[in-house]
């Protein structure tokens, strides 16, 4: 029975080198972030620096911004080592395992302005290896273990988002940052070994031979595409009202229905995290059977319905059971929605210029949160909690509508994404 169980077709897609490959660089791309952000902070604040200086250090976080500027090089050029996306994976790594090392020699108080440069050099350098690790794992997964594979991904990247941070704070009550920040970059060996030992992608994609070519021929390859305005509209839309509803959650959870900071951090965002692993790792299984368009419109449905919960929150008011309910079922159906979403992000790449398009794709998927989420304490305000929610789930519906008029499009995407459906006038 069980061994029948672990042989279903679902769970197979988890079982060869190019996912376990995927979930460790997973861990490699989420581990800096940290030591960059809060874990940083932490340690800024215990040394004694004063708010504003900490508030200035914020502005390292700029190079995950703006990574789509550089992404082109990685495109064009080739490291002698390793092939077209490990030998840039190993590079970065270094880079990583060097900076993060020199930022343990410093002392906050004594030398700020230092640590500020070494900060931005880590924050550049994770950015830069999460341009190539999001290229490679595109490149070396087939087109059905493009599901399981954003699956694992955010698995590894969130175990390691507890590493450097959580588990780093816990560790600071019994040992120096400094020593932190060395075990840090010592940990990040796991990612040099996987890459060591990562395969090829069976694909062999021939690189621009151009700087030129490598930054115009992402865009002009993407809009020769048919439709390919509607894409990138869905790709804006697909998980807005996920993010709309999920702008005010903390504060509404504490706010609005009266529960303590501890009950949020201990549900919201503990047995959240939980759920929100589940969930990434059943859709990338599901995926394998119902593919790429029927996964992105039920998952996508499933995380409209999920904001509908928080109205039934808001309706009862502070039942435990309802805030559990609550958090398991957005936090699981927003995992669902970020296997697939990933999937099409994966699919929808011409490998020639993964690492441009890609970072182009998840960049452009934020702007709609970016641009729509100062407007949701002015819409709380005006109207409640109730319908703020209401028309979350509402914001929903646009990229719901545009999935179906691109059905077509999506449920004929290759194993090679568009590299061979572009020949199709897609």
């Amino acid at each position: 029975m069980n061994k029948r169980f672990f042989q279903s077709p679902y769970l197979e897609v988890f079982h060869n080198r190019r996912i376990t490959a995927t979930a460790l660089l997973g861990f490699s791309s989420g581990l800096p972030l940290a030591l960059t952000g809060g874990t940083l902070q932490a340690w800024m604040t215990v040394d004694g620096v004063d708010l504003k200086t900490i508030g200035i250090f914020s502005l390292v976080s700029l190079p995950y911004t703006l990574k789509f500027l550089w992404s082109p090089l990685m495109d064009r050029f080739v490291l002698p080592w390793l092939g077209r996306r490990r030998g840039w994976i190993l590079f970065t790594q270094i880079w990583l395992i060097l900076s993060i090392a020199l930022m343990s020699l410093l002392s906050p108080a004594q030398s700020p302005l230092l640590l500020a440069v070494l900060a931005l050099v880590v924050a550049f350098a994770s950015s830069s290896q999460d341009i190539v690790i999001d290229a490679y794992r595109t490149d070396v997964l087939r087109e059905k273990e493009r599901g399981a594979g954003a699956a694992v991904s955010v698995l590894g990247y969130r175990i390691a988002l507890l590493v450097s941070g959580s588990f780093a704070l816990i560790l600071s009550e019994y040992i120096r940052w400094n020593d932190i920040y060395l075990l840090m970059s010592l940990v990040m060996l796991i990612g040099v070994i996987t890459t060591l030992f990562a395969p090829e992608p069976e694909r062999v994609a021939i690189p621009p031979k151009t700087m030129q070519e490598a930054i115009v021929g992402p865009m002009s390859d993407f809009f020769r595409r048919k439709n390919s305005l509607l894409i990138l509209l869905l790709i804006i839309l697909y998980k807005l009202g996920d993010a709309y509803a999920g702008t005010l959650t903390t504060a509404f959870l504490i706010r609005g229905i009266g529960f303590s900071a501890g009950e949020v951090g201990t549900i919201n965002k503990g047995f959240g995290l939980v759920c929100v692993i589940i969930g990434s790792l059943v859709g990338g299984a599901w995926m394998v059977k119902l593919g790429l368009y029927t996964s992105l419109l039920f998952f996508g449905v499933l995380q409209a319905i999920s904001n509908l919960s928080f109205i039934l929150l808001a309706y009862i008011g502070k039942s435990y059971e309802i805030f559990v309910f609550t958090i398991a079922f957005e936090n699981f159906t927003g995992g669902m929605g970020t296997s697939a979403f990933v999937a099409l992000l994966m699919a929808l790449c011409n490998s020639r210029f993964t690492a441009t398009q890609y970072a182009l794709l998840s960049s452009l998927s934020a702007i709609g949160r970016i641009f729509i989420s100062p407007s949701a304490g002015f819409l709380v305000e005006s109207v409640g909690w109730i319908i703020f929610f209401l028309i979350s789930t509402l914001l929903a519906l646009p990229g719901l509508w545009l999935l179906f008029l691109l059905k077509k499009r999506i449920a004929n995407l290759s194993e090679r994404g568009w590299d061979d459906n572009k020949k199709l006038n897609y």
